[in-house]
């Protein structure tokens, strides 16, 4: 998480709470599936993913 979650909107904010990202500078390993890509997808202004 690169960027803070303040003045996101509550739908923004429980996608990051799903992601495991509560603060920031946090990281968080995941499995690459298609649910994980659409979260990302609706966040990426706000987290940077790495492969």
């Amino acid at each position: 998480m690169i960027r803070s979650s303040i003045g996101s909107t509550q739908k923004v904010r429980a996608i990051l709470t799903g992601l495991g990202l509560s603060k920031m500078h946090r990281k968080v390993t995941r499995k690459n599936t298609k649910e994980l890509r659409g979260m990302l997808a609706k966040v990426q202004h706000l987290v940077k993913i790495e492969d």
